[in-house]
């Protein structure tokens, strides 16, 4: 997988699609590709903005100021117009941003307890499985942003102390699963072999269940 930290990346996008969009009244989201989307959104699209513009009515009395790209999409984001592109950096709307994209992240790595659950059936049966045998969510999630394709959308900076936070989105989540699914096997046979107190005899029924889950029995 493939990361896309805020703290460094630049979106750029084109300042009259943008425009368009805005002037649309429509619900929309510019994409870390910088491409504009509208709603409904993709099952995998990871957004950097989500929004919809609805202008102030004016009058005679108080005419209503045309507002700036800045202040339609937000103070929390770095805007820079350059003729017929717009720099967007999004990173101080990370909190925003959390809440955009979880409903269509395959996983969420954002609170200090880590990943939990996948939010595929079948990734997530191979999780609660795996733990049968002290195969942690973060040890899969290590193997999945190591081996499969897919976006690590995060917020990353060493100093002045680390800190993390990130929403994993798999692309191919048949991928995921075949990846997953092997190495829990070849993990669990392993460990099946080499610790007595995970020896078939001695597998309580969950651990047996598990076990014949991932094939190793």
């Amino acid at each position: 997988m493939k990361k896309f930290n805020l703290f460094n990346e630049i979106i750029i996008t084109s300042k009259k699609e943008l425009l368009n969009a805005v002037n649309s009244q429509k619900e929309f989201g510019i994409n870390t590709k910088g491409a504009i989307v509208f709603a409904p959104f993709d099952d995998k699209e990871i957004l950097i903005y989500q929004g919809k513009h609805t202008p102030q009515a004016s009058s005679a009395l108080m005419p209503i100021k045309t507002p700036t790209l800045s202040d339609i999409l937000g103070d929390k984001y770095q805007i820079v117009e350059d003729d017929d592109r717009v720099l967007i950096k999004a990173f101080s709307n990370w909190q925003e941003l959390i809440k955009v994209n979880t409903p269509r992240a395959s996983y969420d790595d954002t609170t200090g307890d880590g990943v939990d659950k996948f939010a595929d059936s079948t990734l997530e049966d191979i999780g609660w499985n795996a733990t049968e045998f002290d195969i942690s969510y973060r040890e899969l999630v290590d193997v999945l942003e190591e081996k499969c394709d897919g976006t690590l959308l995060c917020i990353e900076q060493e100093e002045p102390s680390y800190q993390f936070s990130g929403l994993g989105f798999l692309a191919d989540d048949k991928q995921a699963q075949d990846v997953l699914s092997a190495y829990c096997q070849e993990k669990i046979q392993k460990i099946m072999q080499e610790d007595p107190l995970y020896a078939k005899e001695n597998l309580s029924d969950d651990e047996e269940e598990a076990a014949e889950f991932f094939k190793c029995l």
